[in-house]
């Protein structure tokens, strides 16, 4: 399957509006925490400049301190509730409440909301692995092409295709963290 007809599908290609849409999503997020040590960090093939993704910014609220009850209830009045960290730890999971709250930015752009401290690997995972793609475009394209055989393999299918990628991609996510020491990884960003 050729990519233009795996981007009307699964995969998207890249759209020059995800940026865009990140710092909406952003601008909203933070306003009832702005007073708070935290920032905001576009994660996930969407952040990665001319790379095929799900149209689904993610997204990593992070922060110091021992704050997280306050970006909660801040963030539950904005319409999101706390799923948990699905099973991986130092990373919690916001999701949309359906009624009452609605939001023409929040709710019409699909985006995943992870909260993490400022100590957590898996945001800085996420933040090394952004930048890894962004300066090294071969690998980005590697990683597309594994991406869009994983969309073929999954007939196109939301559920298989991450339980799939979750299998199929750990090789090439081990391979660019296993060339990187850990240090630089937890040295990756720094608020």
């Amino acid at each position: 399957m050729s990519y233009s007809k795996v981007s009307n599908m699964l995969l998207q290609e890249y759209q020059t509006c995800w940026a865009y849409e990140f710092e909406q999503l952003k601008n909203k997020i933070l306003a009832p925490i702005l007073n708070l040590p935290v920032q905001l960090e576009h994660v996930g093939s969407t952040s990665i400049t001319g790379l095929a993704a799900k149209p689904i910014i993610d997204i990593d609220l992070v922060f110091q301190g021992q704050i997280f009850n306050q970006i909660k209830q801040a963030l539950e009045s904005l319409g999101y509730y706390h799923a948990g960290d699905q099973g991986i730890k130092d990373r919690e999971v916001f999701k949309r409440a359906l009624n009452p709250h609605s939001d023409a930015i929040l709710d019409q752009i699909s985006h995943h909301l992870y909260v993490c401290p400022f100590e957590s690997i898996e945001w800085r995972r996420h933040v090394f692995f952004r930048n890894y793609l962004r300066t090294n475009p071969n690998m980005a394209k590697v990683y597309q092409a594994l991406k869009i055989a994983i969309a073929e393999a999954a007939s196109q299918d939301r559920k298989k295709y991450a339980l799939l990628k979750e299998t199929k991609a750990k090789a090439f996510f081990d391979s660019i963290f296993l060339n990187a020491d850990l240090d630089t990884v937890l040295k990756s960003r720094i608020i």
